[in-house]
């Protein structure tokens, strides 16, 4: 394989690359094309109109209007936390808010339709710094819009409604729309009336390469072949596109890209975490999550087999195997730390963490205090936290120990009941942390500030009232908890769940705060469409496949993402879904597109985790005592394996997927950041991985005989791309690779061989120019 003779040249070719691109990027950075070739991507940014000049809506409701207004500014004196609650009054239940306050009890904060009467619009108009609220000492401050909202809402007769997401979803039947012509499911409907409302008319549709990039990134994690995308386009079947999507769901790669998300849920890695950050063994759970996405396992099923698998009736090896999800929590091997309190720690995470992966609540407010805006109490934390402090397990290790409780894993029970574990010969027997509750008499109490050692009042197992009562028909153990999160009453579990998968699909959710569903949560965009979803994924049986074809197969899905300047100034952050939105691919993505496109990718489902490209020393630098000091990196298929199987050392996650917002799994995760960074450049430009992906695809083109450079040129750019280059696209690029054949000439020395020199020379500049075309926003963008 051709490599540059010397990093000198590497450089050089470097240096003609990074200016050319700035250029390209500062040039057309307001290109108007859609997602073409010198498109540029913008971060979402709200709208900055000014509340003053925004008339009062005519109806007040409480929920959209008035609560996030109290939640915020209110609640941490007047709210659930009963600690620092202050004058007797509570905001965030009708009770309290009607009710009789003062020494007296002969004055109301809220008298409905009575503003004279009612104390809250004198405390906030007033202009007595003693008297005003929220007081200038909290640093909060109402506009004159929120003072007319609340107003007007009492005026109106303070109208009182339950936060929305601890109501059960109701199915209302689809709303009527104009354009009965453009709906394909009953997503679109929802979509089309909310449009209708705004005056707004829904994009055109995507071209069939844009649409099946985008469809095979969102199913699989994948770009599209060239001969997926030509077999695509010549399909005249009108059903040709649902036909690409039915196989892209029956293909292994899409319970790899399902996982890839759940790993981030499940916060899994392939060490302990803390200081010393030694190996552990969970990659079997990780071959169970695939298999299980694969074989679409119920969503009901799929998580009461992580949450409670082992205490199911005659459990199976494979049940008891996906109970591990419970045990991905970072484990200490220090010396010096305080057994029972890690023990706690341990407990604490896994409460946490099924509170945000199934619930949507950010219960671990709750740990300390009362929580200070929802509705859940401290003692209500801990009897959460009760269904999980029965494991028999120690809060410190010692060195080389695996976890109890746990489970041998033989070539045997492989062969016999866990065919998708992918165990090489050279792996002896395996031993996974399960779940096993050895500990069923342990007494939970509420821990003072947290404290493991300030134990007070013994607490029973049980869920927060709010939301739905912890039913004595329900085994007071994990399972019971499983059964309450799938109650047909429970108003969160489907909701939190189709969110999600909307956040995969369309980039943001309908609830765009994928992690709490609570007071201070984001208000659903559109709430009618999510309750739809929610019951029709579970009246479904919780099919997490039909739920994502629903959605690709919708007309809202299969929108351009060309804006218009009237829908960018009415909607910048692409709430109502008029277009496609344009999304990064994940930190992922970005390197298996490379490794796809370039042939180098090797399609091996499961397996132990491997070690591709990292920099030199990096561990050592960062590690210290007796920890993974030494990245010792692999050879073979191991580096080309998909990005999923990475090995994760917690400590220092690999720095690449990082800097692409890759979450760094030290705790639960439902959503990553999305930045735009001078790093992220760099590792396009430096990455060997990228490098040899650019290297790679360059020689295969160039072993085409028959293709001249615009064939070339035009090859390279379709198979990163998706699509043809047009004639200027195409010059551009022609132009470009002969300033880097002129490069190479000017960079080495003349070659004895004439024929060697000009199959470098043509190699190197492919080679730039592949890089270059990897580095276009069009090529790290799903559509």
């Amino acid at each position: 394989m051709f490599k540059f003779k010397d990093i000198k040249s590497l450089k050089l070719a470097l240096y003609f690359i990074i200016p050319f691109v700035l250029v390209l990027l500062l040039k057309y950075n307001y290109s108007k094309k859609e997602g073409g070739y010198f498109a540029v991507s913008h971060g979402t940014s709200a709208s900055s109109s000014s509340q003053a000049n925004v008339k009062l809506p005519e109806t007040i409701d409480y929920i959209f209007h008035v609560k996030p207004i109290l939640s915020d500014r209110c609640y941490l004196c007047h709210g659930p936390d009963e600690g620092t609650r202050e004058a007797g009054l509570r905001l965030d239940t009708k009770e309290g808010a009607y009710a009789a306050i003062g020494e007296h009890l002969d004055r109301y904060a809220i008298v409905p339709g009575d503003i004279e009467a009612s104390r809250l619009v004198y405390k906030i108009n007033t202009q007595d710094p003693e008297q005003v609220m929220p007081p200038p000492s909290s640093n909060l401050s109402l506009s004159e819009y929120e003072k007319q909202i609340l107003t007007k809402w009492i005026e109106q007769g303070a109208v009182w409604k339950d936060h929305w997401s601890f109501i059960p979803p109701e199915k209302k039947d689809l709303p009527n729309v104009s354009d009965t012509n453009w709906p394909s499911n009953g997503i679109d409907y929802f979509i089309l009336k909310k449009l209708e409302e705004q005056g707004l008319q829904p994009s055109e549709k995507a071209s069939k390469e844009k649409l099946i990039r985008k469809v095979y990134f969102d199913i699989t994690g994948l770009p599209p072949t060239l001969k997926d995308i030509d077999a695509f386009l010549s399909d005249p079947d009108e059903n040709a596109y649902e036909k690409v999507v039915d196989k892209l769901l029956g293909s292994k790669a899409y319970g790899e890209r399902m996982a890839s998300n759940w790993l981030d849920i499940a916060r899994y890695a392939d060490t302990h975490g803390y200081q010393d950050d030694l190996e552990r063994i969970m990659w079997p759970w990780r071959d169970w999550v695939i298999h299980a996405f694969n074989k679409n396992l119920p969503y009901d099923e799929f998580i009461r087999w992580q949450l409670a698998g082992d205490l199911l009736p005659d459990a199976t090896l494979e049940q008891i195997v996906a109970s591990g999800f419970n045990r991905n929590h970072k484990i200490t091997q220090e010396g010096g730390v305080i057994d029972e309190e890690y023990r706690v720690e341990y407990v604490v995470d896994r409460t946490i963490t099924t509170s945000t992966a199934i619930l949507g609540l950010t219960m671990e407010c709750a740990r300390c205090h009362d929580h200070k805006y929802d509705p859940i109490s401290q003692k209500e934390f801990y009897s959460m936290y009760g269904f999980f402090n029965m494991v028999n397990e120690k809060g410190r290790i010692e060195y080389g120990e695996i976890p109890e409780p746990n489970v041998l894993i033989t070539d045997k029970e492989i062969d016999e009941h866990l065919r998708f574990i992918n165990k090489p010969d050279s792996i002896p027997d395996i031993k996974l942390m399960v779940m096993e509750d050895g500990a069923p008499d342990r007494q939970t109490f509420i821990l003072k500030r947290g404290q493991y050692d300030a134990p007070t009042e013994e607490v029973d197992l049980g869920t927060p009232e709010t939301i739905l009562p912890f039913s004595e028909t329900f085994p007071k153990n994990r399972l019971g908890l499983v059964q309450w999160l799938f109650d047909e009453d429970n108003p969160l579990t489907a909701r939190v769940a189709v969110n999600r998968l909307w956040q995969q699909i369309f980039g943001i959710g309908i609830v765009s705060t994928v992690d709490d569903f609570g007071n201070q949560g984001a208000l659903p965009t559109h709430p009618e469409l999510l309750d739809w979803l929610a019951v029709t994924f579970r009246e479904n049986g919780w099919d997490m496949k039909q739920m994502i074809k629903m959605m690709v197969m919708s007309s809202t899905y299969q929108q351009s993402s060309k804006a218009s300047p009237k829908l960018l100034e009415i909607d910048p952050d692409n709430l109502l879904l008029a277009r496609s939105s344009r999304n990064r691919l994940t930190a992922e993505m970005v390197r298996d597109n490379a490794l796809r496109i370039s042939g180098l990718l090797v399609n091996k489902i499961g397996g132990p985790s491997v070690k591709p490209y990292q920099p030199e020393g990096l561990w050592a630098e960062t590690t210290s005592g007796q920890g993974l000091t030494k990245y010792i990196m692999d050879s073979g298929e191991s580096q080309y394996r998909r990005s999923l199987y990475t090995f994760w050392k917690r400590t220092v996650p690999p720095p690449a997927m990082i800097t692409f917002d890759a979450a760094t799994r030290d705790m639960c995760s439902v959503k990553r950041q999305k930045t735009s960074t001078p790093l992220q450049a760099l590792v396009m430009l430096n990455d060997p991985q990228l490098i040899e992906a650019s290297e790679h695809l360059a020689q295969d083109v160039l072993n085409e005989e028959s293709y001249d450079d615009e064939e070339r040129v035009k090859t390279i750019f379709r198979k990163i791309t998706s699509r043809f280059p047009d004639q200027d696209e195409t010059m551009t690029l022609l132009e470009y690779l002969e300033s880097s054949k002129e490069n190479y000439s000017n960079s080495t020395e003349a070659s004895s061989n004439p024929d060697n020199e000009l199959k470098d020379k043509e190699l190197y500049a492919l080679t730039t120019l592949t890089s270059l075309i990897f580095n276009l926003d069009e090529a790290i963008v799903k559509g």
